[in-house]
């Protein structure tokens, strides 16, 4: 029997999840939970042999909690699941050693099989966003372009991210002019969606 944790912050997908997977006589869902915070400690107390995440979640998205998985639960094995298929979100849940990825209007039957071949010690990953992925390339920006770029998001001045970030404005204003180039935008917040569409933050 596998046994299956299912994270999704929007119950009606998750109840609907844990269903299918009961219909099915090979697996049971051991935890359901709505928050990316939760995946960990129940993961914990279930022991699950694979874990369903969504990539967008309160508290830890899908990508961190995969990670933390990956050190704290190391038997369980994660497919990251997402509505959004960006490719720069492939790369990341890569590197957070989920073992799978997949877009969540996937047919049922691709869902359980994923399940099942995740949990037989394979690698799966939706073909589209795979090619997709590789078209693309790496994320061009750096990990502190990236925490610069996200604390633009709520519209804040540079001296406001400057002193949340505990940099100078100087700092702040060669990282923003470095992402605004590299995204290839007009101004921060087009390199906000931009970067935000390709999965790179």
């Amino acid at each position: 029997m596998i046994r299956v944790l299912v994270a999704d912050d929007q119950a009606l997908i998750r109840g609907a999840f844990a269903t299918l997977i009961d219909l099915e006589p090979d697996m049971t869902v051991v935890a359901q939970v709505g928050t990316g915070d939760g995946v960990v400690p129940a993961a914990l107390r279930e022991r699950p042999d694979v874990a369903l995440l969504d990539v967008q979640m309160p508290g830890l998205d899908g990508l961190a909690a995969a990670a933390m998985l990956a050190s704290r639960v190391p038997a369980c094995r994660v497919v990251i699941l997402t509505t959004f298929g960006r490719p720069g979100y492939l790369r990341r849940a890569m590197e957070a050693r989920a073992a799978g990825f997949m877009v969540k209007d996937a047919p049922p039957e691709t869902l359980l099989d994923a399940i099942r071949r995740v949990h037989s010690g394979l690698r799966v990953v939706d073909p589209d966003l795979a090619a997709e992925s590789l078209a693309l390339g790496d994320s061009p920006l750096t990990g502190r372009e990236r925490d610069v770029l996200l604390a633009t998001a709520d519209g804040g001045t540079v001296g406001q991210i400057a002193k949340r970030l505990f940099l100078s404005e100087g700092t702040v204003r060669n990282h923003l002019s470095s992402v605004i180039g590299k995204t290839g935008a007009a101004t921060r917040a087009d390199a906000l969606r931009i970067a935000t569409e390709r999965g790179w933050i």
